[in-house]
Order: C-alpha cells, then structure tokens, then sequence
C-alpha cells in the first residue's frame, strides 16, 4: 500500500508539473515565442550542429529561457494573489523578475549567433545571391497574394483605421523593408543582423504600445520584406 501511494505522489507532481508548463504556454504570449524560436533552433540544429558541446550550449539556453519565464510568471501571479493594489516593492519584484527574463534571453541570443554565425554566413551570401539573380515578377507576384490576404483580412475583421492599427502595420513593413534593402546593398551578417534587429524593436513597440497586434506586426513585416525585395530588383533592373 504504501508503494502505490508513493507513486500515486510522483504521478501526481509529474500531472501538476506539466499543468504548469501547460498554463504559462496557454496564459503568457512571451512564452508562445519561446516555443516557436525553440522549435524554429531545434530545427536548424539537425543540420547545421554536428558538435555534441554546441549542442549542448544551445538546448541549455533554450531551457534557461524558458525555466526564466515560468519562474517569471509564478512571481507574477503570486504577488498578484497577495495584493490587487499597486506597491512599489510589488513593482520592484516583477521588474527584477522580468528582467531575469531579459538576460536569460539576450544569452540564448549570443549562444545561438555564436553557433550559427560561420553556417549563416555561407548560407546568407547564397540566399542573397540567388535573390539578386531571380525573376524580377516572382517577387511582384509575391507581394500582390500578400496585399490580397491584407484586403481581404482587413474585410473580414473590420480592424483598424488607415493610418493607425488594423493588418498590417505600416510601421513594421517599413522598417523591414528598409533592413532587406541594408541587407541586400551591404551583404554583411554582421550588418543584415543590426538591422533586423532595429526592425523587430520597431515592431515590438508597436505590440507594446497596443497599437498593433502581433499577428498584425507580422504580416507588416512579411510585406516589407517583398517590398524591398521589389525595389532592389526594379533598382538593378533600371
């Protein structure tokens, strides 16, 4: 009897260990990207790792963001269980928690470049020459489906005006279209990273702000993507 009980308490504590990963996934929109990037990682690790310590380094990273997270999110709600008013030293938790969420990131970020930098550098001086010699209408067709899609969202859910909010994010799009011409004038890593980098700062203070949504943002990037694309080519072409 006392052995069924005793695994009756770690089958329990498995069940509500995994209810806990379960509930920051469902509740928090941060840790949704986490598992993205980590899968999207995960993936381009089976064919560009074959060194057991890289490996290593990198699945470690991803589990220290996502362990800063939950640990984040369980203060969070803790301190939100004591008190439903505002409370500096309240403030002073949940921004030290936060935070820890930031470093942990920023590292996960510096491991992956790390790794990845000599691969996507032989990949990157490909990928854009194949952009530069490709057909000048299969980017054009590319961005008239896009602007389709953007029409006939924007039909349906009625989100937005012109000029602010809605699908897509005009400032996103702009700020991606402007880090793939960077990208495809000066065709440095080190460059094209800079500035995609500012590009998704721009993006996320448009989610941030609650002027856009993320889905929103994306779509805005997606479009100035094709865009600068688009403009590169009519460049070379003239």
């Amino acid at each position: 009897m006392k052995q069924k009980k005793t695994r009756q308490g770690i089958i329990q504590a498995f069940n509500a260990a995994i209810e806990g990963i379960l509930y920051t996934f469902k509740s928090e929109r941060n840790m949704k990207i986490h598992y993205c990037v980590a899968v999207i990682v995960l993936l381009a690790s089976l064919f560009f790792i074959d060194n057991r310590l890289e490996m290593i380094m990198l699945i470690f990273s991803i589990s220290l963001v996502v362990i800063s997270e939950m640990f984040n999110t369980a203060i969070e709600k803790t301190i939100d269980m004591v008190t439903d008013t505002y409370h500096p030293l309240a403030k002073i938790a949940k921004d030290v928690a936060a935070g820890g969420v930031l470093i942990a990131t920023l590292n996960s970020v510096a491991v992956g470049y790390l790794i990845f930098y000599n691969k996507l550098t032989t990949i990157s001086d490909s990928l854009i020459y194949t952009i530069r010699q490709s057909q000048l209408h299969v980017t054009l067709i590319c961005i008239v489906l896009v602007l389709i899609a953007v029409v006939v969202v924007k039909a349906l859910t009625s989100t937005g005006t012109p000029l602010k909010g809605g699908m897509p994010s005009g400032h996103a799009a702009l700020a991606f279209a402007m880090a793939t011409l960077v990208t495809l004038i000066e065709a440095g890593l080190t460059v094209s990273t800079l500035s995609y980098l500012m590009a998704v700062l721009v993006a996320q203070s448009r989610i941030e702000g609650k002027i856009h949504t993320f889905w929103e943002t994306v779509a805005g990037a997606i479009l100035g993507v094709l865009i600068g694309l688009l403009v590169y080519q009519l460049k070379i072409v003239g």
